[in-house]
């Protein structure tokens, strides 16, 4: 169990470690659920958008044509946080 503490201004900061378990970094929002007898759920936000918002982003009619190679090189940046 970790524990924090509350800053003058009645924030918290979670530590590298935690965030790290939720599977989050910089830019990425949480999802906080008030429970009964005083208790938190702190989970990693779920992506709002849809499947439809992926379709045409690796191939462009009037745009570069991509080799397998530099797909799985994207591929594998972005499995690996890189943006």
């Amino acid at each position: 169990m970790s524990t924090l503490t509350i800053t003058a201004k009645g924030q918290v900061t979670l530590r590298k470690d935690l965030l790290r378990h939720l599977g989050v970094g910089p830019g990425d929002r949480v999802s906080v659920q008030l429970l009964p007898n005083g208790h938190l759920d702190v989970r990693a936000a779920s992506p709002t958008g849809k499947i439809s918002d992926a379709f045409g982003l690796l191939h462009r009619p009037d745009g570069p044509s991509f080799t397998i190679e530099e797909i799985n090189e994207a591929i594998a940046k972005g499995w690996a946080g890189e943006r």
